[in-house]
């Protein structure tokens, strides 16, 4: 198709918005009420014992952190979700069937998965700025690397979703890779307080770019540069969109 669609994509995007607003309890208020029981519980528990980390009170150092959790989390769960419920049903032969090219495709559901996972953050972020004085230094940076990473990480959702042939394989790769990495990447520490061979390994965990940008923009303290954070983000973002674009090339899970 040479001429973009927007009536469909807006079809498209405003379908899987509807399913966000219909399902509220699981969408949002579940998500925000398990980030701020990890709030609580390692603000409370952590907080009283470790006051301050690089000179900013505990309880708004792992805000970034939290926030990071629950984005990377629910981008990958809404976007896989999203796209492997037509395949289920058998409406996805429909779709790609249907006027509309495959970029008009991914940006309705890859945009819908990053728009809730955006509101997430947004929320999440002001219920933590109830509970602890919080500023944000660099509110633009914020922004960016909150768009960038729930962008990115939609994208891999819906690599998982055309990958997975079970409901089961939805969720292997959020609790089993995305989680433990996001714990051991930085959420409630910095890898600076780690033994160099520690700190050494954790620099190849992804994560640790992605939470040490996002925390700079809040506080102007990084783990790593925030050049390197963001490049590492955006690079993360080339390979799932190259992922993608192999994907719809190749026909893969798509045409059996």
């Amino acid at each position: 198709m040479s001429n973009f669609n927007i009536f469909a994509v807006r079809a498209m995007y405003h379908f899987e918005m509807s399913r966000f607003r219909r399902t509220l309890m699981q969408s949002l208020i579940a998500p925000v009420l398990s980030t701020a029981l990890y709030f609580v519980v390692f603000g409370a528990a952590i907080g009283e014992r470790m006051q301050q980390m690089g000179g900013i009170s505990y309880g708004a150092f792992i805000v970034p952190g939290l926030i990071m959790l629950s984005l990377l989390t629910q981008s990958v769960s809404n976007a896989a979700f999203g796209i492997y419920f037509p395949k289920f049903t058998g409406t996805i032969y429909e779709l790609l069937s249907a006027p509309v090219s495959y970029f008009e495709i991914v940006l309705a559901y890859v945009g819908a998965a990053a728009s809730k996972s955006i509101i997430l953050g947004l929320v999440i972020l002001a219920t933590a700025a109830t509970i602890v004085p919080l500023e944000i230094e660099h509110p633009l940076w914020m922004m960016l690397f909150l768009v960038l990473t729930s962008v990115t990480f939609s994208l891999l959702g819906f690599i998982i979703g055309i990958w997975a042939d079970g409901f089961e394989k939805l969720q292997i790769i959020p609790m089993l890779i995305i989680t433990p990495l996001t714990f051991l990447g930085g959420s409630f520490y910095s890898i600076d307080m780690l033994p160099p061979l520690w700190r050494t390994i954790s620099l190849f965990n992804p994560v640790v770019y992605l939470i040490s940008g996002f925390r700079w923009s809040f506080h102007g303290t990084a783990d790593v540069g925030i050049s390197i954070s963001l490049g590492m983000t955006l690079g993360f973002l080339a390979v799932f969109l190259a992922i993608v674009a192999w994907i719809f090339r190749t026909g893969y899970k798509l045409k059996t």
